[in-house]
């Protein structure tokens, strides 16, 4: 398996230097990714949008965007994907993600009720876009009338990674997906998640690349402040919270080591807390988790 760190800035608010920072000390230092997540309700920057200023500053950096697909027109989706991976010279990785369901969310993304049926039905449109294909499609949320995309992306196919840890999602990666990227789960749940995904994918006559399972990471370089400890009680009550939220380098390394021999190889690190220099913070990472990197 070849392991690989990207590290995420997590809920932080959009700022251009801070930003930039980041996007260059993980070029520099021999980060595999940068990943933005999609927040809707937050004061974050939009992925595609974080990541068109990253492709401009990189030339080797991957791109990850957590991307909701609810409340965007599919179309017009597939089109930025296309395009971003298009002039980042085929960077793009990509997850798609239902939300986090915050206070008006919903609402502002037009009300979905069914969120796993409506990626159901994207999945396969993007897809099909990116292959080239001219789309026919209707149904209660959408009309494509014999619609083509241009232009296409460089990669083929442009993959499409899910997350979740319900068997509902689960499944729903081994029936569509290219990869799942977890979170907030132990190394050995994290294992079991990847045999069912490769269980239900060979039902149906699919196969997940075994480089292609991931978790996102939380971790602190000391205790983790309450509200932290809270957050993660309340999304995983009967964990171990050294197995979700690592202290320290040696509690990063110890972790990633176990979810290694758990057929996990992607690693989404991301503070906890507020970063207020990329530098040093990159610095410390790139000394926890770089050696590791294969």
């Amino acid at each position: 398996m070849k392991v690989r760190f990207a590290v995420a800035p997590g809920a932080q608010p959009s700022d251009r230097v801070l930003l930039s920072g980041l996007v260059d000390g993980l070029e520099a230092r021999g980060f595999d990714t940068i990943w933005l997540s999609d927040l809707p309700m937050a004061d974050v920057l939009d992925p595609l949008l974080g990541l068109s200023f990253a492709a401009a500053r990189t030339t080797r950096l991957k791109l990850g965007a957590n991307v909701v697909p609810i409340g965007r027109n599919p179309f017009l989706l597939a089109k930025e994907l296309a395009q971003l991976d298009r002039v980042s010279d085929g960077r793009v990785l990509l997850s798609l993600v239902p939300g986090l369901d915050q206070p008006g969310e919903r609402l502002a993304l037009g009300g979905e009720r069914n969120r796993g049926a409506y990626i159901d039905e994207v999945i396969p449109l993007l897809r099909a876009w990116w292959a080239g294909e001219t789309v026919e499609h209707t149904s209660e949320r959408w009309t494509f009338p014999g619609i083509a995309l241009q232009p296409l992306p460089i990669q083929q196919p442009l993959e499409i990674w899910l997350g979740g840890m319900g068997p509902k999602a689960l499944d729903r990666v081994g029936r569509f997906a290219d990869g799942w990227l977890g979170a907030a789960i132990g190394p050995d749940e994290a294992g079991a998640a990847r045999q069912r995904i490769e269980s239900v994918a060979a039902e149906f006559g699919r196969v997940v690349d075994a480089d292609h399972f991931g978790l996102s990471i939380p971790y602190s370089h000391g205790e983790p402040d309450p509200a932290t400890l809270e957050a993660l009680r309340r999304r995983a009550p009967n964990a171990d919270p050294a197995d979700i939220v690592p202290v320290g380098v040696d509690g990063v390394r110890h972790l990633v080591k176990r979810l290694v021999e758990n057929g996990l190889s992607k690693f989404v690190l991301r503070p906890t807390g507020a970063v207020t220099d990329w530098d040093a913070e990159l610095e410390w990472l790139a000394d926890a988790v770089l050696d590791l990197q294969s």
